[in-house]
């Protein structure tokens, strides 16, 4: 099983995937993000990332104003970006989105630990549902992807979960 809290398996991916760990590392993302335990989750990490695909960087938040100074001082100057709070299944999250070099790149985080978080744990069961189904399981999640389709409910909808979002975790 691949250690998703580490960065090093990219390292040894696909092309994107080795392109990812370059950015992070030139940009020291993961390593000015220590503190809130970073893990990169979502599609680039489990090969089904699509055109446009982000960098989803999940983050252990305890001091959300601590957090956000962190996010106004981790990127170089010249990169845009937007910070938003929202508040997603009752819990408050903080957002940064931007643009690094070739990757959209959203940094999400809220109070609680990120292997806990519902995004580490969908990719951790998606990972598995993918090593158990095969190669051309796979490359349906990608199609219905370009269709448009998120990647929980195109699990959903080869599995036939009601509620993909809920019922992935129960796997």
């Amino acid at each position: 099983m691949i250690d998703f809290t580490k960065l090093d398996y990219l390292k040894a991916g696909n092309i994107k995937q080795k392109r990812a760990y370059e950015i992070l590392t030139k940009y020291r993302i993961f390593e000015k993000l220590t503190y809130y335990s970073p893990i990169l989750a979502g599609t680039i990490p489990i090969e089904i990332d699509i055109e446009g695909s982000d960098l989803d960087i999940i983050c252990n938040v305890k001091n959300e104003n601590e957090f956000l100074e962190v996010l106004n001082q981790i990127l170089p100057q010249n990169i845009d970006f937007t910070i938003v709070t929202n508040i997603i299944n009752n819990e408050n999250c903080i957002i940064l989105n931007c643009i690094l070099e070739d990757f959209p790149i959203e940094i999400f985080g809220q109070n609680k630990p990120t292997t806990e978080q519902n995004a580490y744990r969908h990719m951790v069961v998606e990972h598995n549902i993918l090593d158990e189904k095969g190669e051309e399981f796979k490359q349906k999640i990608i199609e219905l992807k370009k269709q448009g389709i998120k990647t929980e409910p195109a699990f959903g909808l080869l599995l036939n979960l009601e509620n993909p979002y809920e019922d992935l975790l129960k796997f």
